[in-house]
């Protein structure tokens, strides 16, 4: 074999070395994964994060997905001639629409505990009904009914630590109960954060369709690789982030408060984003950390916060 044939092999080795001190601290450590945007509805990225969460898991992770399903929720109150209605961002849940949700849900959850099956891993799909895993409240926006729209009040991870225990991977379908055993439908995001909150997560991973946190939303070359807790309350302070970014952030800074170590925010859209960002020196991303904690990228070329 000549040097030249030699060179993506050593490409390939020099990955596995870089990846190993990942591996390493982050051996038999929870990590949670949020699964929405455009990776859901695209069969190759949706593909391309299954993959990723098994990797984590065979290399001795334990990742635990929780996923949305908005769009897909959408296409199917079209296609059986219901509207969609809105406010402020969360989708008006009545109690047919709310049936419909589950369903939708349901399905998308076997689909995926499918998919990592095929790649010789045990998955098992439950919702927040299941155990009492997310108990909720009815939430309001701005003081206006919307439905069945669950604010949660209470995670018992139990049978999420069970299923771990159990060598299982286990995804999380975001719907839950109130104490009068009502059914009620619950923001992806919110759910993941309560869950990693709850677990003291090593790590939260957000996929969306967006790349990460900029200091400029117009400029590309702004994107914060790193933002400790106090940083990112003072970009929402100064105004640099808002709309629907801002949730988002909220849940990160959350989280970080609650005991979970890194948080990140992923663009889903990119093949393979997960092991980019956890595996990498420079990663993708945006990742939140606590005031005083090292920086990821303190020894490499990437601008330091």
């Amino acid at each position: 074999m000549t040097h030249k044939d030699m060179m993506p092999l050593l490409d390939k080795a020099n990955v596995l070395i870089e990846a190993l001190p990942y591996i390493q601290r982050f051996n038999r450590k929870i990590i949670i994964i949020k699964y929405g945007g455009s990776a859901m509805v695209n069969d190759q990225l949706k593909q391309s994060v299954i993959e990723d969460a098994v990797l984590l898991k065979l290399v001795g992770f334990k990742p635990i997905i929780v996923h949305g399903g908005g769009k897909e929720i959408s296409r199917w109150i079209s296609k059986v001639g219901m509207e969609s209605r809105f406010v402020n961002g969360l989708r008006v849940t009545d109690a047919a629409t709310m049936e419909l949700v589950e369903m939708v849900l349901n399905r998308v959850n076997k689909g995926l505990v499918q998919m990592i099956e095929q790649l010789g891993v045990k998955a098992a799909g439950v919702s927040g009904k299941d155990g009492g895993l997310l108990t909720v409240k009815k939430k309001y926006s701005d003081g206006q009914d919307i439905g069945f729209v669950g604010d949660i009040t209470k995670v018992d991870p139990c049978i999420l630590y069970d299923l771990l225990e159990k060598d299982f991977l286990p995804v999380v379908c975001p719907v839950g109960m109130d104490m009068d055993y009502n059914t009620y439908n619950i923001n992806a995001d919110d759910a993941a954060s309560e869950i990693a909150k709850a677990m003291k997560a090593e790590k939260l991973a957000f996929l969306s369709d967006i790349e990460g946190v900029y200091r400029d939303a117009s400029d590309p070359e702004t994107l914060i690789s790193e933002l400790t807790v106090p940083e990112a309350e003072e970009l929402i302070k100064d105004g640099v982030v808002g709309g629907g970014m801002l949730p988002k952030i909220n849940n990160c800074i959350e989280a970080i408060n609650s005991g979970v170590n890194r948080v990140h925010i992923l663009d889903g859209r990119i093949p393979h984003c997960l092991l980019l960002e956890i595996f990498t020196n420079k990663g993708i991303g945006t990742a939140f950390i606590r005031e005083g904690d090292p920086r990821y990228f303190q020894n490499t070329q990437k601008e330091e916060m």
